[in-house]
């Protein structure tokens, strides 16, 4: 039940807090409030946002500068985000990156609050302020935390995924580079890594000016991803239904190309 999840997050959070476990300790367990304990992926549809209300109203109660009322805050906005509620969600998230502007908050903190934010920009249709900030949040952490940490590789994805909407060379030239280093980091199979792998088709089947051998390899690419994601995560996971849309696609345009 989604009120389980919820009280095993709550409890874990109060007793991480209770004995001063540290910032570690404490990042790992606000993770239960959007996260399996088991598999460690991320919950999707309704249980996101059924966690994410449980736990703005866990709380909602404690002073505004509070950790625990900012990260619920981020929490809620996400979850507005998830049901595609992106006025709403745009008013929490930009709260919530003033509320960390002025209480001096970490960067990685202040990092992830940006990317959040840019996200609800893209759910507007605000695409170049997406683009922006994010490029601006993938030069923070590569400058914060390196190539090769995660948190780098996903806004690299995600600064990806945004340039395909104008700038075809530059989001292949990243995710290009990009795949290499998630591949040794985090392996074939992990989320990250296909989600790069679709991107990397995308460019190539949405680019007007795309090869037959880009369009090739943007079938090949996915018909790679597609049975690896499968095996992770099965086939009604979004990850692996959004890989499945692309591949179709891809296959569409280099038929349409090769008959044309």
């Amino acid at each position: 039940h989604v009120s389980c999840l919820a009280e095993q997050a709550k409890i874990l959070l109060a007793e991480a807090l209770e004995n001063n476990l540290g910032d570690k300790t404490l990042d790992e367990r606000w993770c239960r409030w959007h996260s399996c304990s088991l598999c460690e992926q991320n919950y999707h549809g309704v249980v996101t946002c059924a966690l994410g209300w449980a736990c703005w109203k866990t709380y909602v109660g404690r002073p505004e500068v509070h950790n625990a009322h900012i990260s619920a805050m981020g929490q809620l906005g996400n979850c507005l985000g998830a049901a595609k509620h992106h006025e709403a969600a745009l008013s929490v998230k930009e709260t919530e990156l003033s509320i960390l502007r002025r209480v001096g908050a970490r960067e990685d903190r202040m990092l992830v609050a940006q990317t959040n934010l840019a996200i609800t920009y893209q759910g507007l249709g605000r695409f170049e302020e997406a683009s922006r900030m994010i490029g601006d949040v993938y030069s923070g952490y590569l400058r914060l935390k390196g190539e090769r940490d995660e948190e780098t590789l996903i806004a690299a994805n995600n600064h990806a995924n945004l340039l395909i909407l104008k700038h075809f060379e530059e989001a292949k030239a990243l995710i290009r580079n990009t795949i290499p280093v998630a591949r040794r980091v985090l392996g074939e199979g992990h989320r990250l890594t296909l989600k790069m792998k679709k991107i990397y088709a995308e460019v190539s089947y949405k680019n007007p000016d795309a090869t037959l051998d880009d369009l090739r390899e943007a079938v090949m690419t996915l018909e790679d991803a597609e049975p690896r994601a499968q095996r992770v995560f099965g086939s009604a996971h979004p990850l692996v239904e959004g890989i499945g849309i692309s591949l179709r696609t891809a296959r569409e345009t280099l038929a349409a190309r090769e008959t044309s």
